[in-house]
């Protein structure tokens, strides 16, 4: 499952609440990416699959919208 997580979006970890800090990122074949959070406190591991920012449903919509100024 893709989630839409921003750039700077840090999850907690689910056994000591404490912010994850980012360990690793592993870009897909259809440019998502698979990031790894690491728990610095507790050592818990988490990984988020991520859709390509710059295919997403609002960059899509903001291109569209462009127009010449009147």
């Amino acid at each position: 499952m893709l989630t839409a997580l921003s750039p700077i979006e840090r999850p907690r970890c689910v056994r000591c609440l404490t912010r994850m800090r980012l360990a690793n990122v592993v870009l897909g074949a259809d440019h998502a990416e698979k990031r790894i959070f690491e728990c610095a406190k507790c050592g818990a591991t988490e990984t988020k699959f991520v859709a390509d920012p710059l295919d997403s449903d609002e960059l899509t919509r903001l291109t569209n919208n462009i127009r010449p100024p009147a």
